[in-house]
């Protein structure tokens, strides 16, 4: 990782300072595949809300000097939206032992220095310290391989998850609705639930 990139772990009310600085770099990098997110400040600032009132969230940001350029999330899944919390309702299952991982973005001159693991890392100590998770998890949105907007060549993170111990749950599938570049209007697209035991 180079040496000038500063990471922080930050939880509870301790990130409200930095909601708006992780709503912009959601728009920045979501706006690529395969999420290709129009960009909703306000919608991101409400959308954030969530960790801010969750005592046991945690947000893991990096930075270049004064500037944030990467960012992860967590919450405990029984804190999240009930869209999050309905699959695992629906398949049976408790929220209350899943700590869910929101997202990590990070600006494109910023991959590859091992801010990925970093993130995961960080997140899932993190869950870990709580001490009543079972599982950690996330959702990816769920694209068609032959969708002709994806772009050549592009590598998707499968491989990396695989290899942290995640395992795509076909069963546990979240729909958000989001605008995309060039709809009119936001539609539902689904976003399917990877999962680990938590290691304690």
């Amino acid at each position: 990782m180079a040496a000038d990139i500063q990471v922080r772990r930050l939880a509870g009310d301790a990130l409200g300072p930095w909601l708006d600085a992780v709503a912009r770099l959601r728009i920045a990098v979501f706006r690529d595949w395969p999420y290709l997110y129009a960009g909703d400040l306000d919608y991101e600032r409400g959308y954030l809300q969530a960790y801010a009132r969750s005592p046991d969230s945690v947000f893991v940001l990096a930075f270049d000097g004064d500037a944030v350029v990467g960012a992860s999330t967590g919450l405990p899944l029984a804190d999240d939206t009930e869209e999050f919390r309905r699959p695992f309702r629906d398949a049976g299952r408790s929220v209350d032992d899943v700590f869910y991982f929101g997202e990590s973005v990070l600006l494109p001159g910023y991959r590859g220095l091992g801010l990925g693991h970093r993130f995961f890392d960080e997140r899932e100590a993190h869950a870990a310290a709580l001490g009543r998770f079972a599982w950690t998890g996330f959702c990816a949105v769920d694209r068609d391989p032959a969708d002709p907007r994806r772009p050549a060549g592009h590598r998707g993170n499968e491989a990396f998850w695989a290899k942290r111990g995640y395992v795509r749950q076909p069963g546990l599938t979240v729909h958000l609705a989001w605008q995309e570049i060039g709809e009119p209007a936001p539609t539902e697209k689904p976003l399917t639930f990877w999962l680990r035991p938590l290691k304690k």
